[in-house]
């Protein structure tokens, strides 16, 4: 206890004490901000990129122009992505790595389930649409040409053949006239909405409407 109280109060020990701790803060600066970085190659670190919601060619390229190499790791379904697409990777975007060092992948598996194109020729527009609906296809543009019968004309991808859910088929109809003349009414000074209501009892379609600001003049009222 004695020995113990003279080492206590002895000022060489505080001294002693103190200098080893003002020397372990230094070396841990030290190695914390010149050789650890050296070590690591922390001047020549690469920013790991955001490659997750892209397709894995885009991943793939866009990793490359950033200096770095991939490796899908897992494969996974997941409906809120197309298949192929990146939904996980690691390291994480914005982490800081070395050069050519490899970012794990994973992928989403999900492939839309196929159909075969039902056919539409000849039916009305509505049934044709009732008809690509239930197949899981969507309805495209529709554009007319000149016959007799209101039906559809043509499809843009052939009936039979297989395609994924969610394709777009688009539509040609018949505008119902063929070689018909019929006199386009007066609609100058109407209202739109009577303008165009006039020209589709006559059997017109409106596929454009330009606006013009006119003084003095009601608006939505056709000019030409």
């Amino acid at each position: 206890m004695h020995m113990l109280k003279q080492i206590l109060t002895n000022k060489y020990f505080y001294i002693g004490t103190f200098s080893l701790m003002i020397f372990g803060a230094a070396l841990l600066y030290v190695a914390d901000n010149f050789i650890m970085p050296s070590y690591t190659n922390f001047n020549e670190g690469v920013t790991v990129p955001d490659v997750t919601r892209i397709s894995l060619e885009e991943a793939e390229t866009m990793l490359t122009s950033y200096g770095l190499r991939f490796e899908v790791t897992d494969r996974r379904a997941n409906s809120a992505y197309p298949a192929d697409y990146v939904i996980d990777q690691s390291p994480g975007a914005d982490n800081i790595v070395k050069p050519d060092r490899k970012v794990y992948l994973t992928v989403n598996t999900e492939v839309r389930p196929q159909v075969q194109v039902p056919d539409v020729v000849n039916l009305s527009p509505r049934n044709a649409e009732i008809q690509l609906q239930n197949y899981g296809l969507v309805v495209g543009s529709k554009s007319y040409e000149s016959s007799r019968f209101k039906n559809i004309l043509r499809q843009s991808i052939p009936a039979g053949t297989t395609v994924e859910k969610g394709t777009v088929i688009d539509l040609v109809l018949g505008d119902g006239f063929g070689n018909k003349i019929v006199t386009v009414p007066e609609i100058i000074g109407l209202r739109l909405p009577e303008a165009q209501l006039k020209l589709r009892e006559a059997g017109f379609r409106v596929e454009e409407v330009q606006f013009r600001p006119t003084k003095d003049i009601v608006p939505n009222t056709v000019l030409d």
